[in-house]
């Protein structure tokens, strides 16, 4: 069973990155914060008596279902607000809004200058909308595996499909990365 401290500290350092992958996913920062708060909360109430070793495999679970579920619930509310739209005339247009880079140096760069900051947050943020671009599957794969560092089989259980969906999902998603960033003069 993990300690108190133990769940804190899990949560803690997983927090960043699952509202990261989250927000890729809904593509809204607001129902992204949502939706990992509400995966913590259920993590600490309903799983909290699993051993420490499991948490990070039972908590990507808990946020993949609650990001499936958060895109049911906007389908529902679409077709509904559609069909109520029908009876006033109006056709709004609500475009997402684009990630915006979340900075957050932690420790130290060294002497980099300021060119050299600028130029790397550039291509983070190049990079980061070409992950945006992916299909839902292959965002989902890649995130879980080089992300969130999960092994083949954690993220055919996360994601509940087999592993090699999960390879197939990867390779797709590392072969697109790789050809737009090339086309926009990013080399690895």
């Amino acid at each position: 069973m993990a300690t108190d401290k133990e769940l804190t500290d899990f949560l803690k350092s997983v927090e960043k990155r699952a509202f990261k992958r989250t927000a890729y996913a809904v593509r809204d920062d607001d129902a992204a914060l949502d939706i990992v708060q509400d995966s913590m909360i259920r993590l600490a109430e309903k799983y909290a008596d699993r051993p420490a070793a499991e948490l990070p495999l039972v908590f990507q679970r808990i946020l993949s279902n609650a990001t499936m579920d958060w895109f049911r619930r906007q389908k529902v509310r679409n077709a509904v607000m559609t069909n109520l739209s029908d009876f006033d005339g109006g056709d709004e247009d609500s475009d997402f809004d684009l990630l915006e880079l979340l900075a957050t140096v932690e420790g130290s760069l060294g002497a980099e200058s300021a060119a050299e900051t600028v130029g790397r947050e550039q291509i983070l943020l190049l990079i980061e909308k070409e992950i945006a671009l992916l299909p839902g599957r292959q965002r989902e794969a890649f995130l879980l595996r080089y992300w969130e560092e999960l092994d083949v089989a954690e993220t055919a259980t996360v994601m509940g499909c087999s592993e090699g969906s999960v390879k197939t999902h990867c390779s797709r998603a590392v072969h697109a990365l790789a050809k737009s960033l090339r086309a926009k003069g990013i080399a690895p």
